[in-house]
């Protein structure tokens, strides 16, 4: 009985774990493909909040989750088209840019949630996802319930987190992104289009943002707050770092910081005599604790943070 006990509670934490990862590693992905290119985009945080948003718009107005998943990564592809516009075509600060955009995602989600919902108490009611069980693989002990009794949308993640490292490392288009990160000139001199490549990746961090976003108001919370991504995209980009840029490291970064998330809810839950907000620093500092043993190890690509322009134009 106390065996059995165990593993549920394991399976249990496991399973949560893997549920307050998802938008972390989702992210990720997105900011892989950037980081790799040569760009540094902080603006994770302002991309997810607004497709949070914009995935609860949709799902309330079109009446189903998957509606709203897709309104949310248009929504993130168009925010990343607009990011990458202004650091690959007009050379803007890629740090100020992306603070610029987590600030435009704070002001724009709360000024159209109360100009669409109203100011009210009761929040909107949306349709969410429900968590789908796989079968067979469901029936495994602890692992089971852990990795497949989720929504799909974390299956879809799974399998996004595989694609960007076959993409990345085992594709043509992958070695063009590499090399346009560790040196822009060179590839350029090859044929590479260095600003296409850049403009790709930045499209394709938006809209992983936008997915993730979605998945945090339809899958996660159920519901928009504001400010409900609290954090979670600075994690993804601490996910990145400590995963060496490799979407595989990134998924395990990722786990690690969820399982720090799941543990805070489990203490709050057990009632321990310490003030919650010391409980809900835990990931975060976690996060730290995590990067500062990185600091000196890990090397972003070499042309990280430098606008590219043609020997023509320079």
């Amino acid at each position: 009985m106390l065996d059995s006990v165990v593993l549920t509670t394991v399976s249990d934490f496991l399973q949560a774990a893997v549920r307050m990862a998802s938008p972390i590693f989702i992210a990720a992905v997105g900011l892989v493909f950037t980081g790799r290119s040569g760009i540094t985009n902080i603006g994770a945080e302002g991309t997810m909040l607004m497709g949070s948003l914009a995935a609860v718009i949709g799902a309330y107005f079109l009446g189903t989750p998957g509606a709203g998943l897709l309104v949310a990564m248009l929504v993130g592809l168009l925010v990343g088209l607009f990011f990458a516009y202004l650091v690959v075509s007009v050379k803007a600060d890629q740090i100020v840019m992306g603070m610029a955009i987590n600030l435009l995602g704070l002001g724009a989600t709360t000024t159209f949630f109360r100009i669409v919902f109203k100011i009210s108490t009761v929040p909107p009611q949306v349709t969410a996802f429900s968590p789908w069980e796989v079968p067979l693989l469901s029936r495994i002990p602890v692992l089971g319930p852990a990795f497949f009794v989720q929504i799909p949308v974390v299956y879809l993640g799974f399998v996004l987190v595989g694609v960007a490292y076959f993409v990345l490392f085992r594709t043509t288009w992958g070695l063009s992104v590499r090399a346009v990160g560790e040196h822009p000139r060179a590839a350029d001199t090859v044929g590479i289009n260095v600003l296409a490549v850049r403009y790709a990746c930045c499209l394709v961090d938006g809209l992983m943002a936008g997915l993730a976003g979605g998945y945090l108001s339809l899958g996660l919370l159920r519901g928009f707050t504001e400010n409900m991504v609290a954090g979670r995209g600075f994690i993804a980009l601490a996910a990145v770092t400590f995963g060496r840029w490799n979407p595989l490291g990134a998924l395990a970064a990722s786990l690690l910081f969820g399982a720090g998330d799941a543990l805070q809810l489990r203490l709050q839950a057990a009632g321990f005599h310490v003030p919650y907000q010391f409980m809900l620093m835990l990931p975060y500092v976690l996060t730290m604790v995590a990067l500062a043993g990185l600091v000196g190890k890990s090397r972003p690509p070499a042309a990280t943070g430098k606008p590219y322009e043609r020997a023509s134009q320079a």
